[in-house]
């Protein structure tokens, strides 16, 4: 069975398909958020601080850790703000990070001061950037999420980013990388553009589980670009992902009816044993007033009890395009 490890400095986690279902929280990213971005550049982390404890309370599994603030000139200016970020963050919170930059200088930066085993988030088929960041994911020995895209850019044909995909594994291999240590996103389109985008990574995903035999993640809320409502799109969306074998997603865990929906799939899909942490976390559970609304439980039970508890500058990625 496919694991994928990864530890903040006292507490390990397992990416696999027998575990609950990976959340990785996506909230520490200046992308699109131009107040985050102001303050951060100005040396003020109180967003910052305020994003990492508020994810882990709701029950976020891993943060993702971003500092690309500017366009202009980063390869100067952001390895030092995201190592800057990152000690911030795992003073602050005993969870596993991703450390996402699209900065080979960056994520080489980080990883000398990161404590336990990140996730390296990301590597692209493009060869420029598997020469780049291939050798620093084995001098490390850590996991990287593969994108499937190359230098044609992302194809609206899955075959072709099953393809990449199946590149950028091979080329892992080549340099030690193994397998279980590949966290391959086969890049999920906006339903709103894309009709059959929901078809497509689903069957993607099950040729990734089936095939390579890798774990899998994506930018959660590029399926919803665009519509209205969108966390009700999400939140469909997150059990048929799960279900067709995706075992972690970059998402925003302090949305109450998204993490319900990964909790439920967790229960039904025999990763909560015992319903156990549904049970902890739902037991005093009273909708608002008038049944409408949907009260936000904290998670009491740390991501990773038991088994194992279960974005980069959004701009690399098909969906840097909005977080929803």
């Amino acid at each position: 069975m496919t694991r994928t490890i990864v530890a903040s400095a006292t507490r390990e986690i397992v990416i696999g398909f027998d575990q609950p279902f990976c959340v990785i929280g996506e909230r520490i990213n200046p992308t699109g958020r131009k107040k985050l971005a102001a303050e951060m550049v100005a040396g003020n982390f109180e967003t910052v601080i305020k994003d990492a404890l508020e994810q882990a309370a709701c029950g976020a599994t891993m943060l993702d850790v971003n500092a690309g603030v500017t366009a202009v000139d980063p390869n100067a200016t952001e390895p030092a703000l995201l190592v800057q970020t990152l000690e911030i963050v795992q003073g602050l919170v005993d969870l596993p990070l991703s450390i996402d930059s699209s900065v080979t200088a960056a994520i080489e930066a980080a990883l000398k001061v990161a404590k336990g085993r990140p996730l390296v988030n990301s590597v692209t088929g493009e060869e420029e950037k598997l020469e780049a960041i291939l050798p620093l994911v084995k001098k490390y020995n850590v996991p990287v999420v593969a994108i499937s895209n190359d230098e044609t850019g992302i194809s609206m044909d899955p075959d072709v980013r099953f393809a990449v995909a199946k590149k950028i594994v091979e080329r892992c291999a080549d340099h030690g990388i193994p397998s279980h240590d590949v966290v391959v996103d086969p890049l999920v389109m906006p339903i709103g553009a894309l009709g059959d985008a929901g078809r497509q990574v689903f069957a993607l995903l099950r040729r990734l589980r089936e095939e390579l035999k890798v774990n899998t993640t994506c930018g959660l809320s590029n399926i919803s670009f665009g519509l209205p409502h969108r966390h009700g799109i999400n939140a469909a969306f997150i059990p048929m992902v799960i279900g067709a074998g995706m075992t972690s997603a970059i998402m925003n865990p302090v949305r109450p009816q998204e993490m319900e929906a990964v909790r439920g799939a967790n229960v039904l899909n025999g990763t909560d044993e015992n319903c156990t942490n549904w049970i902890r976390t739902y037991k005093d559970y009273k909708p608002a007033e008038g049944g409408h609304a949907v009260a936000a439980p904290v998670a009491v039970t740390a991501p990773g009890d038991g088994a194992a508890a279960g974005g980069r500058r959004r701009g690399g990625r098909e969906a840097r395009m909005a977080r929803g």
